[in-house]
């Protein structure tokens, strides 16, 4: 976590992310989140994705290239702006908690190589998965 003012509860968060990789089967599963600012999510989505502006979510999967089969089960990292989730979960009415939930979902699933930026058939598997995987943590 970088960011000073907003501190998510990072106990609940691993406990989020070690039932998320249960219910995937990945029991040995590594990855690293990182909480940003704006100022942070802006630079890396405009060196990354070339959209010069803060975004919710990053995914860098470690299970593509070349080099993929060297740790399979290292994940990769997911980055999250804390300051567009809590405008994102204002915006729908529900707690940042939740927001953080979902894009916790989304980034793994994206490690995983779910993509919905393809559109179609992809992004509608993308997100009856995340739909199915936000149910379990509700449960």
């Amino acid at each position: 976590n970088s960011l000073r003012k907003q501190r998510p509860a990072m106990g609940r968060i691993k406990a989020k992310l070690r039932m998320l990789l249960r219910n995937l089967g990945l029991h040995n599963a590594q990855l690293s989140v990182l909480f940003v600012g704006d100022r942070a999510m802006r630079t890396l989505n405009r060196r990354y994705r070339g959209i010069d502006r803060p975004t919710d979510v990053l995914s860098f999967s470690l299970r593509e290239g070349e080099f993929a089969s060297i740790q399979p089960d290292v994940l990769g990292d997911i980055v999250i702006s804390i300051p567009v989730a809590a405008r994102r979960a204002a915006a729908a009415g529900h707690p940042l908690a939740r927001e953080i939930d979902l894009l916790l979902i989304h980034g793994l699933l994206h490690l995983l190589g779910y993509d919905h930026e393809r559109g179609g058939k992809d992004a509608a598997v993308m997100r009856k998965k995340e739909a199915a995987l936000l149910r379990r943590l509700a449960a």
